[in-house]
């Protein structure tokens, strides 16, 4: 077996664990149908392009970008502790490279990307169902979303566990900037009716551009700003991805 399907397999193995199956699919269906149900009294309706969401649908599709968000932090978890017990030094004198391990890495993000983004992708669509609208580009799209997003908050996760080393200060600085990228962006409510600094912020975070393009993907609402938010996407994707490979090339021993 070729040594990154190998590194590959253990990412996996080590990572798909009950906890994070928990985290992964049971948290998002609390929240899209507890949640989503829930502030229906106070968010009735959504405007999305130039149509209108209940709020269940609006909710659902989010957590897809949600999830996808989610999912990456297996890299950077993998990578800070496979330096703080020393499995990165072994797997370097083993028949592995560094270009082994950070390509498995690079796919284990994607794989684990496109598997959250279609379980709740699954879970959601009885929520969003009457307001989808397939056609050509709904795969394409989620397809792009999935592995973008992955590659991005991956290479976000991969940065900050090889910059710590603390225990303490990873999850501190993980989950704070994570929560951040999760509640300022509109993946649980909209920007629109927002006090202006906040929505302001919405778009200087990359999971509003993630969750607009799945979207977008799922609901028909293929505009110029979505394709302005795909570039953009891509773009910071490209160049955090860039900074985790150096980094990850330079990582001492």
């Amino acid at each position: 077996m070729h040594p990154t399907i190998r590194l590959i397999v253990r990412n996996l193995t080590i990572s798909i664990n009950p906890g994070f199956l928990v985290w992964q699919v049971i948290f998002p269906v609390i929240y899209i149908f507890v949640a989503g149900f829930a502030y229906t009294a106070l968010i009735k309706s959504v405007p999305f392009g130039n149509i209108t969401l209940d709020y269940p649908a609006f909710i659902a599709s989010g957590m897809i970008g949600f999830n996808i968000m989610n999912s990456t932090l297996v890299s950077g978890i993998i990578i800070w502790n496979d330096r703080r017990h020393g499995m990165f030094e072994q797997i370097l004198v083993g028949p592995f490279t560094r270009t082994n391990y950070i390509l498995s890495n690079v796919y284990t993000i994607g794989i684990v990307g496109i598997i959250s983004a279609a379980l709740i992708t699954a879970i959601g669509f009885p929520l969003f169902f009457t307001s989808v609208q397939f056609n050509a580009l709904t795969i394409p799209f989620l397809i792009f979303a999935s592995i973008t997003g992955s590659i991005l908050f991956g290479s976000i996760a991969s940065i900050i566990s090889t910059r710590l080393r603390s225990s303490e200060g990873f999850n501190v600085i993980i989950n704070t900037v994570f929560l951040f990228f999760a509640f300022v962006s509109t993946a649980f409510y909209p920007a629109s009716g927002a006090p202006q600094p906040l929505a302001t912020a919405f778009y200087l975070n990359p999971l509003t551009y993630l969750v607009d393009i799945i979207r977008a993907g799922i609901f028909g609402t293929f505009t110029e700003f979505v394709m302005i938010e795909m570039i953009v996407l891509v773009s910071v994707a490209v160049t955090l991805f860039i900074v985790a490979i150096r980094l990850l090339t330079k990582l001492d021993l």
